[in-house]
């Protein structure tokens, strides 16, 4: 699986972040970051419900 942030319609409001911390992190830059671009199949649940909860639908989850 692979991770794709479209960076142009987040708002780095971070529900990513509140579901899934291992793989997604707003810093005090107010910025997203995304530590796993690859994340083990343990991750898959909370992925795709970060993707599918994220209110600009800038998540996609490939594979």
């Amino acid at each position: 699986m692979r991770v794709n942030v479209d960076f142009d319609l987040c708002e780095s409001n971070a529900v990513c972040m509140g579901i899934v911390p291992e793989v997604f992190e707003v810093r005090d830059d107010d910025f997203l970051y995304v530590l796993q671009e690859e994340p083990g199949e343990q991750w898959r649940d909370k992925v795709e419900e970060a993707a599918r909860m994220c209110p600009k639908q800038a998540i996609k989850v490939e594979g």
